[in-house]
């Protein structure tokens, strides 16, 4: 694929769907599929994932945490997965939420967004509390690469709200991180497209409490977790996002691994038919 990430990511979704496949090897996953605990363990998880999602989903998002408690084991695992999922046509979102400032970010990165890098991933999602601002060579890397960036903005973890709805001025925290990342995909969109740097917003958070708008010019897409376990409803989707949900990603990690591997491609069928009926029901 090539083009800027927000119009390649639209175009994935409008062939393969929103549905954002997690590959998340927590332990007691691994052990419910027969795998060890071990970097091994994560890498084989990791590639079934991949293999069940291929033809069917067109969206993977590998969680670093669970590879990266292997040490460098885990990393190499986790640049297998990578590989075989860029190999498979998947668009990868490394969940690596990486924030710092100046040179430290820009080897972050490196690391994630450039093209051959063994980390290589299509976007990453990254934290802005040490400020949007701080995201800017970041932000230039991404674009000249033709990746993405998902900013988290209002997230499903219920810790966050009382930082996120907190006040900024006139706006919330939330609200403001949005505002600056709309002001950034203003000055690097062109007219009617997508923009490249997009938001994290949690699919169970109240977005009017959040203090988010109910439309985004130009359309930022946004990746939100909390479907299945965390208790949002892949048929409830319209509803939950309103005007914005034609550039939502539908991301659901547990609901999806938790049938064991057998399961995987099924429930990831399931969950893209689901999404489908409720886009036209």
């Amino acid at each position: 694929m090539s083009g800027g990430f927000g119009e390649r990511l639209r175009t994935v979704i409008a062939e393969r769907g929103r549905l954002c496949v997690g590959i998340d090897p927590h332990e007691h996953l691994l052990t419910e599929w027969g795998l060890e605990a071990s970097a091994a363990g994560s890498r084989e998880f990791g590639l079934r994932v991949v293999d069940a999602a291929a033809g069917r989903a067109g969206i993977v998002k590998p969680q670093v945490a669970f590879f990266e408690r292997y040490g460098s084991a885990g990393y190499a695992a986790l640049e297998d997965v990578l590989a075989a999922s860029r190999a498979a046509g998947l668009m990868v979102i490394a969940d690596a939420k990486r924030g710092d400032i100046g040179s430290t970010m820009d080897a972050y990165a490196r690391a994630w967004l450039t093209p051959g890098s063994s980390l290589e991933a299509d976007a990453l999602t990254v934290n802005p509390y040490l400020g949007v601002g701080s995201l800017g060579d970041t932000v230039t890397l991404a674009l000249a690469h033709g990746k993405g960036l998902f900013v988290l903005a209002a997230t499903s973890n219920p810790e966050a709200a009382e930082l996120q709805t907190g006040r900024v001025g006139a706006q919330t925290v939330a609200g403001r991180v949005v505002h600056d990342v709309t002001e950034v995909n203003a000055r690097t969109t062109a007219p009617g497209e997508w923009g490249s740097v997009g938001l994290v917003v949690g699919a169970t958070v109240d977005r009017a409490a959040f203090g988010l708008p109910e439309t985004i010019t130009p359309p930022a897409p946004i990746l939100a977790p909390g479907f299945g376990h965390q208790g949002a409803t892949l048929s409830d989707f319209a509803a939950l996002f309103g005007s914005l949900a034609p550039a939502v990603v539908a991301s659901e990690s547990r609901g999806i691994l938790a049938g064991g591997a057998a399961e995987v491609a099924d429930r990831i069928q399931a969950r893209l038919d689901q999404l489908e009926e409720a886009a036209h029901g």
